[in-house]
């Protein structure tokens, strides 16, 4: 761990410079990265082997009861299994989370290769899926434990915009398997075991901590099983969201982004349904790449805007572009729904770096775990709430000039939310708690 301040400036040079201060930074960054290769192997290689699988068809409301599937089950038991974050070793949930990913991943590809349902291949997806959020909130947890304070804005912007680009890697890695293996069910089934091999690397990355490293320093409710620490996880991660003005003004900003963003997903697979099976798998990819690049702006830009002029104006001013940028789409020119796609990313980005900080910064390492589940529950409850509202209400052609404004709608609410429920920091943009947590920590 580190051991004091490596005087390190905010910026993405400070974060530099405490890579030599703490180790276990850059091997956390591996973990993060190699699990989300896994992520975008798995997740891109599902996609197309449902939505664009000559021997499978799906309908915009099978996309929407897909990812309900895929995600509500796992968004309302999240919040109590986050408390195990805060009552085990973090390096060992890392660890064998990713295990069991890898071997839930290969039971999926043998649903996909017999040519079983959709059903059976998204419960199983639902597995996976599960333990890809356990794994992502315990790196997000683990954090504060090897990045210091001064440079914990700049070292979140890097972990989650690399992240996200490993996400876009993984999903390049699925798109050149398939073409060696084929668009059918078993060359669907090779693909998705792609993402084995890199989750049994990212496990193995993990098993190079030491014992405690990660945290947590001390357990939440000591001296209680697992099964107590499971019971009141929902408890104790709402209580800790409730009493930090600051992590409510971010989840109310990232459920406003998610919201929207669920609302395009479905819109941009819609319309590529009508361009054809080649021409919109192409469509989708290049929208997912102008989405990633304004991700990839928001890991610059994020740590300015706080340093130079905090938490809440930056929320507030990506609402207000967001509602911009969505405004702009009602053209439906495939230019504009780039240009829209870059810069959604990129507020979209700021919001869940913000968030991310607030909850690393202004919340307990004992239930931070747990709060970073209560985010993955507003994450994916919003998102496939949206989807299924777009499924039903929009048109054969995916043109709905009434769900666009309704997403314009849903950022301006989040910009009013965030004015009258964040605090403003009292001693910079970082310092809004009565008690600060310290990035530091004693385990080696």
């Amino acid at each position: 761990m580190t051991s004091g301040s490596p005087h390190t400036s905010p910026g993405l040079r400070g974060f530099i410079r405490s890579l030599g201060h703490s180790p276990g930074l850059g091997r956390l960054l591996a973990v993060r990265l190699t699990s989300q290769i896994t992520d975008g192997v798995f997740q891109a290689a599902l996609f197309a082997s449902i939505l664009f699988n000559p021997e499978r068809h799906a309908d915009p409301l099978a996309v929407a009861g897909g990812l309900a599937v895929l995600l509500l089950p796992y968004s309302l038991i999240g919040p109590f299994a986050g408390a195990l974050l805060d009552h085990w070793d973090r390096r060992n949930v890392l660890m064998f989370a990713n295990v069991l990913r890898a071997g839930l991943i290969s039971l999926v590809a043998l649903a996909i290769a017999t040519g079983a349902s959709d059903t059976v291949v998204l419960f199983g997806a639902l597995a996976v899926t599960g333990a890809s959020r356990f794994v992502a909130s315990g790196l997000s947890a683990s954090l504060p434990h090897v990045a210091h304070r001064d440079v914990i804005v700049a070292t979140n912007a890097l972990f989650t915009t690399l992240g996200a680009g490993m996400l876009a890697v993984g999903a390049g890695i699925a798109a050149v398997l398939r073409i060696f293996f084929g668009p059918d069910n078993s060359g669907s089934a090779f693909t998705t075991l792609g993402g084995v091999v890199i989750a049994l690397i990212a496990a193995t990355l993990a098993h190079g901590f030491g014992r405690l490293q990660l945290g947590p320093d001390e357990p939440d409710d000591p001296g209680r099983s697992a099964v107590h620490a499971i019971t009141v996880g929902l408890l104790h991660g709402v209580r800790a969201v409730a009493h930090s003005r600051t992590v409510a003004a971010a989840l109310s900003a990232i459920g406003a982004h998610r919201l929207v963003f669920g609302i395009n997903t479905l819109m941009l697979l819609v319309l590529s349904k009508q361009a054809g099976v080649g021409d919109g798998l192409a469509g989708v990819s290049v929208v997912a790449g102008f989405t990633a690049g304004g991700a990839f702006l928001a890991a610059v830009v994020t740590p300015y805007s706080v340093e130079r002029y905090g938490r809440r104006p930056t929320l507030i001013a990506a609402m207000l572009v967001g509602a911009v940028a969505e405004a702009s789409l009602l053209t439906f020119h495939p230019v504009v729904f780039c240009i829209g796609a870059f810069v959604l990313g990129l507020i979209g980005q700021v919001a869940k770096l913000c968030g991310d900080v607030a909850m690393q910064v202004d919340i307990g390492d004992m239930v931070r775990g747990q709060v970073f589940s209560v985010q993955d529950a507003v994450f994916n409850i919003a998102y496939v709430g949206a989807v299924t509202i777009a499924a039903v209400a929009i048109p054969d052609d995916g043109r709905s000039a009434g769900l666009l404004v309704l997403g314009v709608v849903l950022y301006l609410i989040g910009a009013v939310v965030v004015r009258l429920v964040h605090t403003p920091p009292h001693h910079g943009p970082l310092a809004v708690t009565d008690h600060p947590i310290q990035p530091t920590g004693h385990h080696s």
